[in-house]
């Protein structure tokens, strides 16, 4: 069973900060990416491009970790690990136009490429290590 988000957790991940997702190479490495993040449920929410090395990763392991550090409180912070539980094309373009609007304050993800192929990744709040408590 999932772990939930705590109220200060989620106001964290509301905000426009950088999360860093570490996910595993082919050769068993870790790889990390800072990228944008939302929250869907208790379910973290990414979006990248279809073969990016991050997206291949995850298709290949689900298994990832991710950090979000308040850049105004450093023991603000919420870690999790937790396992992709699905890539998907459908609503893609939307989730990072929301991000880019979001993060940017614009209505349209300006760095769009011609040919992208924009992908939204579900992951599964599996366990959350560290999160700020609501007391």
């Amino acid at each position: 069973m999932p772990d939930k988000l705590s109220r200060k957790a989620r106001d964290l991940l509301a905000r426009p900060v950088l999360a860093s997702l570490a996910t595993v190479s082919r050769d068993g490495t870790p790889q990390v990416t800072p990228l944008w993040i939302d929250v869907d449920g208790d379910d973290l929410m990414v979006n990248t491009a279809r073969g990016r090395v991050k997206a291949d990763n995850v298709q290949r392991d689900p298994h990832v970790a991710v950090t979000v550090l308040d850049p105004d409180n450093a023991y603000n912070v919420v870690v999790v690990r937790g396992t992709v539980i699905e890539v998907t094309r459908d609503g893609a373009d939307e989730h990072i136009d929301h991000l880019a609007n979001k993060y940017l304050g614009v209505t349209e993800y300006p760095n769009r490429r011609a040919g992208e192929e924009r992908i939204m990744i579900r992951i599964r709040t599996d366990r959350i290590v560290m999160q700020p408590s609501d007391g």
